[in-house]
């Protein structure tokens, strides 16, 4: 299926395709595909020549059958250097150290090295009764290989690994996830994609919680619970106190509680703030009161702190002081779900208990946005529109003195660059703003320090009235299955949904071939309205295109 999302050298999404194609059932497979996925093979075209071997579509021959023992795991085709010296040991009978001179020389591509190299093959091959046609073929074919020939040594290896990571990741999901979560804990941009695939893989990721959590990621059951540790604010050393008090005394029943029995040295009013804008208290009150009460939690977290100090007795061991009775927390306003998810976002560096986009999904997926972990698939120049949100910005100036900036952009799959030239900062500056849901229209730049993006157009999603986020409304229709009532169901419709948004009709013919007629109508284009239509023509038969 390839679903290869942190399996070691398989995670692009490049090579998730070609292992859906391929259909590896070895590790030989892995080990070829490692040696096949470079630049000299995809550009050649070979990965797909290789794929139809594979699957039996292109006839498997050797050019001699003593080269069927070298050549058979790669399908008839030299791939790695090692093949290259068997070759050169069986058929001119180079010694081991010849046919290594003969790799490294095709390696450098000297034409006086190779015509030496190629003059020596020519004469062993004589020599052992082969053609010289056939000769000069094998030569040929294994001077061709050093544009793209692999290390197989190093590529077994990759692929022992990928393997091992594969089998981890498909029997011990949670524990492995959890791991990798761990291992990359200060990487944004990794946490957020690996987050979103352990939610693909139905893995649930819990925040974190004083109650539950332990230094860093682990598995709890199904789900993976997020550490402490990885609290803004919040070292480990905070985390070890808050972890110990908890084994050894039991849960926290309280805010008061907590103050009581934590130490002063481990907490102060900036880490109190971390923990409860973080969720990691929500199971000691709302966060709201909390935060409203921090002061009084710092008052009794010193109050006891000097307590312990003193010793709960006097000099002369007569009782000491009644112990103080425990704050309540304050009353203050309940926070909306965007300040719940702000607030986690700045202690977390992520969203775990939701995410602002989640509710335009649907939204979203009509209007054929590209989601950010998909970025790196788009070709060159391509103008695509994108939904995230900027979590990160660095002003800029030109030469000529004028503002610009590089955004850092965030969905639900991952994070991306962003760039504002000039021009589009001075128009669009009022709708770049951190937090507000946007929907991107930008150009892709395929650059050799890898994938940004332009800025073209801006806008706020939740600012977008309904029936006016899309220039177009396509319905696509098979010949076949069209008739007078389907065309007088959707007439009715339209009709009583009159808007900005054009209606275009996609006719698809037997034979594959499609026509595009633009009806007279145009329509408010509400999630209500493509839902009807979809009931008459299918689920896949209508989409958004965005202005």
């Amino acid at each position: 299926r390839g679903e290869t999302t942190a399996i070691f050298q398989f995670e692009s999404h490049g090579m998730r395709d070609i292992l859906r194609r391929y259909q590896p059932t070895r590790i030989g497979d892995l080990t070829a595909l490692n040696a096949l996925y470079r630049p000299g093979p995809i550009q050649g075209g070979m990965i797909d020549d290789f794929i139809n071997r594979k699957q039996g579509k292109t006839k498997v021959s050797f050019e001699l059958p003593q080269l069927k023992d070298i050549l058979e795991e790669t399908y008839g085709v030299i791939l790695y250097q090692e093949q290259v010296m068997q070759i050169a040991n069986l058929l001119a009978s180079f010694s081991l150290g010849e046919a290594d001179i003969l790799r490294r020389a095709m390696g450098k591509k000297k034409k006086e090295e190779m015509a030496a190299q190629r003059a020596k093959f020519m004469a062993g091959c004589a020599g052992n009764k082969i053609s010289e046609k056939k000769a000069e073929r094998i030569f040929n074919l294994m001077e061709e290989f050093a544009g793209y020939g692999f290390n197989k040594s190093h590529s077994c290896a990759y692929a022992l690994l990928a393997y091992q990571t594969a089998y981890l990741k498909t029997h011990f999901p949670v524990e492995f996830m959890a791991a990798l979560l761990t291992s990359e804990a200060g990487n944004t941009e990794k946490v957020v994609k690996y987050i979103n695939e352990a939610r693909d893989m139905s893995i649930s990721i819990l925040p974190p919680d004083v109650n539950e959590s332990d230094l860093y990621f682990t598995p709890v059951g199904e789900s993976i619970r997020f550490g402490l540790a990885a609290i803004k604010n919040v070292g480990e050393n905070t985390a070890n106190a808050i972890r110990e008090s908890r084994l050894s005394q039991g849960e926290f029943k309280s805010l008061y509680d907590f103050c009581e029995r934590i130490e002063s040295r481990f907490l102060n009013k900036r880490v109190f703030e971390s923990l409860i804008k973080s969720g990691a208290v929500d199971s000691l009150g709302p966060r709201e009161s909390m935060l409203a009460s921090v002061d009084d939690a710092v008052a009794a977290l010193q109050r006891a702190s000097r307590t312990r100090e003193s010793g709960q007795h006097g000099l002369f061991g007569t009782a000491a002081a009644p112990a103080p009775v425990p704050f309540e927390l304050r009353e203050a306003a309940p926070w909306s779900e965007e300040e719940r998810l702000a607030s986690e976002y700045a202690m977390l560096g992520f969203y775990v208990s939701g995410h602002p986009l989640a509710k335009y999904a649907s939204r979203l997926m009509d209007l054929k946005t590209v989601s950010l972990d998909q970025v790196e698939d788009q070709r060159n120049g391509k103008e695509i529109t994108v939904a995230a949100l900027i979590v990160g910005t660095r002003p800029m100036r030109s030469k000529k003195g004028a503002r610009w900036a590089i955004f850092t952009i965030q969905d639900m799959t991952g994070v991306q660059e962003l760039l504002a030239f000039p021009e589009s900062f001075a128009r669009l500056e009022q709708f770049l703003k951190p937090g507000n849901p946007l929907l991107l229209k930008v150009r892709v730049q395929v650059e050799e320090a890898g994938t940004r993006l332009s800025l073209q157009e801006a806008r706020r999603i939740e600012e977008m009235p309904e029936g006016t986020a899309c220039s177009e409304l396509r319905v696509r229709i098979d010949m076949q299955s069209l008739s007078e009532e389907v065309l007088d169901r959707l007439e009715d419709l339209f009709a009583a949904s009159p808007g900005p948004c054009q209606v275009a009709f996609e006719l698809c013919s037997p034979d594959g071939s499609m026509a595009v007629l633009q009806a007279q109508q145009r329509v408010k284009a509400t999630p209500e309205l493509v839902e009807a239509v979809r009931e008459i023509c299918g689920s896949p038969a209508v989409r958004m295109v965005p202005e």
